[in-house]
């Protein structure tokens, strides 16, 4: 028996947004971060990417492809195989999104500064990508703040 597309949609859905908000609620700077970004770097895209696997293989049934726009289109008619490449997206944008919020921790980007572009990513995947790399360009060719000396 093949899971309906439908819940999984929902349940899918829920499970990566709640996991995207820990994720933005996370300043590299709380104690729970790491074991946040382990959750939406790995345990969540790995049970992802599982559920796209069930879901592959219980509802494509041979039609369509990847060699033109119309194969693409016949593939995403059925309803299953459309909730496979939506769960493909999540577990893709949530692993670059996690791997985002690991360099910036890494490199000591203010949480401020990371948040937007992990909204941008869990939005719009690729552009978060672009985003997190002109933020790193930017930062990069900043000059260093002004260490304050004491009072003037």
């Amino acid at each position: 028996m093949a899971l309906a597309p439908d819940l999984v949609f929902r349940v899918v859905n829920a499970a990566a947004s709640l996991t995207w908000l820990a994720l933005i609620l996370s300043p590299a700077s709380a104690r729970w971060s790491p074991r946040i970004r382990r959750l939406a770097g790995r345990a969540m895209p790995v049970a992802l990417s599982l559920v796209y696997v069930v879901m592959l293989a219980s509802h494509w049934r041979g039609e369509g492809g990847f060699g033109s726009i119309t194969q693409v289109r016949a593939l995403f008619d059925v309803p299953g195989a459309l909730v496979a490449g939506w769960v493909h997206y999540l577990a893709f944008d949530l692993f670059v999104g996690a791997w985002i919020a690991e360099r910036a921790a890494a490199l000591r980007v203010p949480h401020w500064q990371v948040v937007p572009v992990l909204i941008l990513t869990f939005m719009f995947g690729p552009a978060g990508l672009l985003a997190f790399v002109a933020l790193r360009l930017i930062r990069r060719n900043l000059p260093p703040p002004i260490a304050s000396q004491g009072s003037p």
